[in-house]
């Protein structure tokens, strides 16, 4: 699309630092605020899980330093490999640890967060050079395309929490243009525009829903509202990414040009 080709002339010499830094805010935030928090999450750990002190202690320090380093990292586009595996770790650990494995809505976030850096670690991976080197690929795809597709598909989890199930008008042309868009970057179809559209959609919902600057601190609501406020704007990088991307090579956009 012409919008798209004009928009990514434009953006090309910024647009992936910018979707790395909006991928990583999430873990960012989340390792500042476990500094700032240091007692409250420890105590939490230690109250839910009867686990001690000391482990609880441990608990909220791999966290805290997993996720800055993770971070620094990224952003600094050293080992980023092996600071997206990390954070993987430290998705995985949250989720069970503060129980999300039981909670559909924030596990499917959790999941989508998961999307985010599997593009994250395709855009790192250098063709041929990779700690996949010898695993046998199908076809002319390689490990990276299917880590996109795997990314794309766990990013529209996301919306599906977005959905909303009643009768009004604007709830139902919401989930109607909400459900073709995600589709369309599943399966890779006019997949940058898609994207593009989720991107813009996706950040006037987290600006006018996950306002917690608009609550005071000391409510329990405002680091509810910040931790989903960072948490969508990960996803955003992963849309993003996939706007200065592409889809790669498992998807329809790739194979129409064998068409």
């Amino acid at each position: 699309c012409l919008f798209c080709l004009q928009f990514l002339r434009v953006t090309k010499q910024y647009l992936p630092h910018v979707a790395r830094l909006c991928l990583i805010s999430t873990f960012l935030e989340d390792g500042i605020r476990m500094w700032f928090q240091w007692s409250e999450q420890r105590d939490y750990i230690e109250a839910t899980w009867s686990c001690g002190y000391f482990l609880a202690t441990i608990f909220v320090l791999v966290n805290l330093l997993g996720q800055l380093g993770g971070c620094i990292l990224v952003l600094s586009r050293n080992f980023v490999q092996y600071a997206c595996f990390g954070l993987f770790g430290i998705i995985a650990m949250q989720t069970i640890a503060y129980s999300i494995l039981w909670d559909l809505k924030f596990l499917m976030r959790n999941l989508a967060l998961g999307g985010g850096l599997l593009l994250l670690l395709a855009e790192s991976r250098s063709e041929g050079k990779s700690m996949f080197a010898g695993v046998p690929t199908m076809g002319e795809s390689s490990p990276k395309q299917y880590m996109q597709l795997g990314g794309r598909v766990l990013l529209v989890l996301m919306f599906m929490t977005l959905l909303h199930f009643d009768a009004s008008f604007v709830s139902i042309l919401q989930n109607i243009v909400g459900t073709a868009l995600i589709i369309l970057v599943a399966i890779g179809f006019k997949t940058k525009l898609a994207a593009l559209t989720l991107v813009v959609w996706l950040f006037a919902i987290n600006v006018y829903f996950n306002a917690f600057w608009n609550i005071p601190a000391y409510k329990p609501m405002h680091d509810f509202l910040k931790y989903d406020f960072f948490q969508t704007m990960s996803v955003i990088g992963g849309l993003l990414l996939v706007v200065a991307l592409g889809p790669g090579g498992v998807s329809m956009d790739e194979k129409k040009k064998e068409w």
